[in-house]
């Protein structure tokens, strides 16, 4: 098994493309081009990541280890963020995703009050390759059947668990989405309303979850609210093929407490 730092090492290179920002609605607010450098140093001991947007330089870190916020899976995908959801503070966390010579990443933050604020969505590709970008994800690029397998790890550094996910999307009579979701033992059904680009599981009015669909196959699932002494997650999902897609959930406990990161790489069986 790879060590943190390797698995972060699979992100190295010049990525050029774009940070976009969007409303809590999906309102796309702006679009700035950007380059990013993640260079190795040292014999790979340090890397060093220079940011520029807009063709002006934001940025340049260097790092020789990794923090207690981040947990990276070894093909280079990550998530970092909020370790404890805290009274009157922000709240967030990025999802990075890696395929070939594309990453995709979510930034998803929480003002003060604990209510969604904004997105940032940052598609990237590899200098020098081409790439091509899909429209925005419709409901009907995830219904069907997918099946998927599952790792979760845990940032008190306990072996990671591995298992297999069905999960079941397709919309009803009457317009509604239906979601089965099956793993480890678990059999969870959920219903949401669909209009356009959003996703809104309202079943429990004290726990509502929005999940919005973006560009280039992404898509981000919120709580509308986080709210303390609640359970909570925060997902992102990737469709990289038609019939392929990667989801990463950041859990959090009653606490408040980060628990656990799963990343998810699941393949449809059969449409819908």
């Amino acid at each position: 098994m790879k060590s943190q730092w390797e698995c972060f090492l699979q992100n190295l290179g010049v990525w050029e493309g774009s940070f976009t920002n969007f409303s809590p609605q999906g309102t796309l607010l702006k679009d700035i081009p950007s380059r990013l450098t993640l260079e190795g140093l040292n014999n790979n001991q340090t890397v060093r990541l220079s940011l520029c947007r807009s063709g002006q330089a934001d940025m340049v870190l260097e790092y020789s280890s990794m923090g207690n916020s981040v947990l990276f899976f070894e093909n280079g995908a990550f998530s970092q963020g909020s370790i404890q959801l805290a009274p009157f503070t922000e709240f967030g966390a990025e999802f990075g995703f890696i395929a070939e010579n594309r990453r995709l990443r979510l930034v998803q933050l929480f003002d003060q009050n604990g209510q969604i604020d904004k997105f940032t969505l940052i598609r990237e590709h590899l200098a020098g390759t081409l790439t091509s970008q899909t429209p925005t994800l419709q409901i009907d690029d995830l219904l069907g059947e997918w099946q998927g397998e599952a790792i979760t790890m845990y940032p008190d550094w306990r072996s990671p668990d591995t298992y297999s996910t069905i999960l079941k999307l397709q919309l009803d009579d009457t317009g509604r989405l239906v979601q089965s979701l099956s793993f480890g033992g678990h059999n969870i059904t959920s219903t949401a309303t669909v209009k356009g680009s959003i996703i809104h599981f309202d079943q429990n009015p004290q726990k509502q979850i929005q999940v919005l669909l973006l560009p280039d196959g992404a898509s981000v699932t919120s709580p509308l609210q986080v709210q303390l002494h609640q359970p909570l997650l925060l997902e992102v999902g990737w469709l990289i093929q038609s019939n392929l897609r990667q989801r990463m959930i950041r859990n959090y406990n009653d606490k408040g407490e980060w628990t656990s990161l799963t990343l998810v790489t699941e393949k449809r069986v059969s449409p819908h």
